[in-house]
């Protein structure tokens, strides 16, 4: 079926209108400028946090306007490139550009569900936190190939991460781990993957070759600021420190430099133990608690705010996504319907349309809990 080049290049476009108010490029090169300003100051220096903070930033503000003139280049340049194909008949011009205009649409996609993040974290960076559930060691080993996932997605993108804190199961895979992803927005993108996954397939594990079910939680939460103002007292935590251990409970260093933080009012738990010191562990411990605790807050005033509002039914449900691979290959997003029967490229990293469908989802969730 040949391509609408002329509808499909105006639906681009109007796309590109709504994603351009949104995001303000007057505002944006505004504040470019006044970054640009703060960076030449040769004071700035003379506190190098803040002045990471100012060229970040500026930084990102600047790929913000790139990412959508570039944009609009590109449109204007596969319809150059259409006509001219249509023009001569020439078919090989034709498909480079149905090729550019299919690489167009994904990329305006992303773009315009960059917009959509405007809730109160989203533009923070993530920390991602993997749990074994039942299942075994098929669950655990699910935990890890979990974790690949969300990794190779990060490093197709280009996003840089750390590993936090690692517990082996014994015979295979992963307890837990909690990593952070160090990209703005990370947050955003990635709340949506919060929740329950469930795996189908022969268990590698069991000498029978029988199908086997395993279950894995995933929690993503915000990376804490100062400015967000979560005060915790001493004594309502609980510090233990006990040693490093790497696969099948092995020691992997010879002090006490592993931290375990408990929130004795709240029962919440944070473990650390990739960092060298148990300093290191300590704060980086009490930055993830920092941050249970501010989304811990959150939703007991959204809870509180949904009982006076009556009873809206926009919940996620534990069970969120199903990865078959027997007795059939399929990969099922049970919020969104969005699916792929190709599970080897979603456990390389492929998920951004699954990530697109749950933001597009979440939206549609709050707006109709809104029109309730």
């Amino acid at each position: 079926m040949a391509v609408d080049f002329t509808q499909e290049i105006q639906e681009l476009r109007t796309t590109m209108d709504s994603v351009r108010q949104v995001t303000d490029l007057d505002a944006l090169r505004a504040r470019i400028a006044d970054l640009e300003e703060q960076s030449s100051d040769p004071t700035i220096w003379d506190d190098p946090d803040n002045a990471q903070k100012v060229t970040s930033a500026m930084q990102r503000a600047r790929a913000d306007v790139e990412r959508v003139t570039s944009m609009d280049s590109r449109i204007d340049d596969v319809e150059v490139l259409a006509e001219m194909g249509l023009e001569e008949g020439d078919e090989e011009t034709i498909a480079e550009a149905e090729a550019e205009l299919t690489r167009l649409k994904k990329s305006v996609g992303e773009l315009e569900v960059r917009t959509m993040l405007s809730g109160e974290y989203d533009a923070r960076e993530a920390v991602v936190t993997i749990r074994a559930g039942a299942g075994g060691v098929d669950a655990a080993d699910f935990a890890e190939m979990l974790m690949r996932m969300y990794l190779r997605w990060a490093e197709r993108h280009g996003y840089s991460t750390k590993v936090m804190d690692t517990s082996y199961a014994e015979e295979a895979g992963l307890k837990s781990v909690t990593f952070e992803v160090n990209e703005p927005y990370a947050y955003g993108n990635l709340s949506v993957e919060g929740g329950t996954h469930r795996l189908v397939r022969i268990s590698p594990f069991d000498n029978q070759g029988r199908r086997q079910t395993s279950f894995a939680a995933v929690e993503v939460i915000p990376v804490i600021e100062s400015t967000d103002h979560i005060d915790i007292p001493e004594n309502d935590l609980k510090i233990d420190v006990f040693r490093s251990s790497g696969p099948g409970g092995q020691s992997v260093n010879t002090t006490d430099s592993a931290v375990r933080m408990t929130h004795i009012p709240t029962g919440t738990v944070v473990s650390m133990q990739n960092e060298k010191s148990q300093i290191q562990n300590r704060a980086a411990a009490l930055r993830v608690m920092q941050s249970r605790l501010l989304l811990l807050k959150k939703a007991e005033e959204a809870a509180e705010r949904k009982e006076l509002a009556g009873d809206i039914k926009a919940s996620w449900g534990d069970q969120m996504r199903s990865y078959v691979l027997n007795p059939y290959q399929m990969v099922k997003d049970l919020r969104t319907n969005h699916e792929t029967g190709n599970p080897s490229a979603v456990f390389d990293g492929d998920i951004d349309a699954f990530i697109e469908a749950g933001v597009r989802w979440r939206i549609e969730e709050a707006k109709a809990a809104a029109d309730a």
